[in-house]
């Protein structure tokens, strides 16, 4: 069985330990781990996790967030991944800092990641990872909140959290997105 996990986020280092790339923070958590490296291939940076005779692409797109619908539409063709085996990690300014929500359908709730996948997918039926990264910033303030490095204070939060999400992946591929949502959804 193979699956495509796509850490949303954006290349440079500007943007590097970011809010908006906790989707790339995630996967290289992962990698890290499991001792992977990225390569710069079409589209984005990959590699490949093995677990419980399951084959996970990791993917970090390099077109920008926004853009993000090309790559992630790229790589299931190239691989013949199946949508419902495709898993997006991305920040997520509705929920609160550090909670975790998986879904297998929605909207684009205004993240601009989840439009270019739901506009070049032409559906809304793929599970998403929803990470919490709050909403603690003044009118008018938001682009630079997101833009924004995380606080010292948040980092043993956000370690914790990003292992839990590894937890989530790893359960998405084995148990499916139904039970692991039933398992990590409440915590």
């Amino acid at each position: 069985m193979k699956y495509l996990i796509v850490g949303l986020g954006n290349i440079g280092e500007e943007y590097a330990k970011t809010r908006h790339n906790v989707g790339f923070d995630v996967l290289d958590e992962l990698a890290e781990q499991s001792k992977l490296e990225f390569k710069d291939q079409r589209y984005g940076a990959v590699c490949t996790y093995k677990f419980k005779s399951r084959q996970f692409i990791l993917l970090k797109p390099n077109t920008y967030v926004n853009l993000s619908g090309r790559a992630i539409n790229y790589w299931l063709q190239k691989e013949k991944i199946k949508i419902s085996n495709l898993l997006v990690i991305v920040d997520d300014l509705a929920l609160p800092f550090g909670t975790l929500r998986l879904k297998t359908k929605g909207g684009d709730a205004g993240h601009n990641g989840l439009k270019s996948i739901q506009e070049t997918l032409n559906t809304g039926n793929y599970s998403r990872l929803r990470f919490g990264i709050g909403s603690d910033f003044s009118k008018g303030q938001q682009v630079d909140f997101v833009l924004g490095k995380w606080t010292a204070e948040e980092k043993p939060t956000l370690e914790a959290r990003k292992q839990t999400s590894i937890d989530i992946i790893k359960a998405f591929g084995t148990i499916g997105a139904s039970m692991a949502m039933n398992q990590f959804n409440n915590k």
